[in-house]
């Protein structure tokens, strides 16, 4: 297959190769950014199909490459191909929203608000009263799916433009409540 691939780059005009590696690597790294994210979710059998397929990207590209050293267009195109590749990988990871978060929101004075208008919209929340550094605060814990986070940041927002919002990405262990909007 390498062959048969690296035959028709040479025999193309020089930006045709150069172009089908770029598309290759591109390709390659975007699918490693989603491997990743199904990798730590624990899906096994989505992570070995992507990581077969990259395998073969890699290799058909990166055998390209150095079959033909003297052609800098298609040492160009592997870099290139890389870096727009974890570019466009961040954003197919960033719209597919896949997983788990638990949001933390730290409030000095609105947390009760905050977490009566997250429940609102059907979330479940968490209250624990803290002392903060210029005293007593609430801080509010919220595991929801990912692509509910900018929701969960507009409410509270709304609620509290002062609040302190960090996330941490989760794997749900056992039982819980999930938002179903």
């Amino acid at each position: 297959m390498n062959d048969l691939l690296s035959s028709t780059l040479f025999t193309q005009p020089i930006w045709v190769g150069a172009l089908i590696i770029f598309l290759l690597r591109m390709i390659n790294i975007s699918m490693d950014t989603v491997r990743l994210l199904f990798m730590i979710q624990g899906r096994k059998f989505i992570v070995w199909i992507l990581g077969f397929i990259q395998s073969i990207l890699f290799v058909v590209a990166i055998g390209s490459v150095l079959s033909r050293l003297d052609n800098v267009w298609f040492l160009l195109a592997y870099a290139g191909g890389y870096s727009t590749g974890a570019f466009v990988g961040m954003w197919v990871e960033e719209r597919l929203a896949l997983g788990h978060l638990q949001v933390t929101i730290i409030s000095t004075s609105l947390g009760t608000s905050i977490a009566e208008h997250l429940r609102s919209e059907g979330f479940a929340v968490t209250e624990i009263p803290a002392r903060g550094k210029d005293g007593m605060v609430s801080i509010l814990h919220c595991d929801v799916m990912r692509k509910d986070l900018h929701l969960i940041e507009t409410v509270t927002m709304e609620a509290d433009p002062k609040a302190f919002i960090t996330t941490e990405n989760v794997r749900p262990l056992r039982a819980g409540f999930w938002r179903n909007k």
